[in-house]
């Protein structure tokens, strides 16, 4: 326990410019105040020891504004940044040196008995006011966008955008762990690619009702492959919007 204290204390330092000082961090972070309570809790939870455990984590929600469950698993070196509004239920399981935003919720999703929360994984970023609901695994080093719904399983190394959320691959990208707020809008991708398609086909019609006017009736032309007007860039670009918007599709419900 005393060690994955020090390692709590330790992260806010490399993860939070405003920590300036250890008298700051341990009197006025209640995100490592929570967990302080927390593991106290947890430990007593462990042993068998009935309501004692949930209402020091009462208290410890009444001073603090997060509320962990004395069941809940933390790993170490975990930092809830601000933290007000947190809840973090009983079968919950975090994975080290996790970074967890105001206003995250890791719930579940009905009545159910038995493991009924996320499992996140190792370095999972949880941006402000996303939603992490169910039985459902959370890989390593995923970063979950703010306001995110996050309801079905995510691998390792990806990260997760939208309600509901929607994986968008960053391989070969390293992405600082504390930019939460700064993802791909894949919605507004799709729906970009969308209109374009939508204005290339209304160009279409518009060149072929000219050529009506003017030539009288339309006589169809075949084009082969070779001969065909629509150049390689503009081929490659409609393939380039189709994948996107199938990548959409695919990802849809995460």
């Amino acid at each position: 326990m005393l060690s994955a204290l020090l390692a709590d204390f330790r992260i806010i330092f490399e993860r939070d410019p405003a920590a300036r000082n250890w008298l700051e961090v341990l009197f006025c972070y209640p995100g490592l105040q929570a967990l302080l309570f927390h593991r106290f809790c947890h430990w007593l939870y462990s042993v068998g020891l009935p309501f004692i455990p949930r209402l020091i984590s009462q208290f410890s929600r009444f001073l603090t504004g997060i509320e962990i469950h004395p069941g809940a698993t933390i790993g170490q070196g975990v930092f809830i940044d601000h933290g007000m509004g947190v809840v973090i239920g009983e079968t919950a399981i975090i994975g080290n040196y996790a970074l967890i935003y105001q206003g995250v919720t890791l719930g579940g999703t009905g009545k159910e008995c038995g493991k009924r929360h996320p499992t996140l994984g190792e370095n999972v970023v949880v941006g402000a006011g996303a939603k992490v609901l169910g039985n459902i695994q959370i890989g390593n080093n995923v970063r979950i966008g703010a306001g995110s719904v996050v309801l079905r399983d995510v691998p390792s190394d990806c990260t997760v955008v939208g309600i509901p959320g929607r994986i968008i691959y960053r391989s070969g990208v390293r992405v600082d762990p504390l930019e939460h707020g700064s993802l791909p809008d894949s919605e507004a991708t799709v729906i970009r690619a969308l209109v374009d398609r939508i204005e290339a086909l209304e160009q279409q019609l518009q060149d072929l009702a000219s050529q009506k006017s003017s030539r009288g009736p339309l006589i169809p032309v075949v084009y082969t492959e070779q001969e065909s007007p629509i150049t390689t860039s503009v081929a490659e670009s409609c393939h380039l919007r189709d994948k996107v918007i199938q990548q959409f599709f695919d990802g849809a419900g995460i």
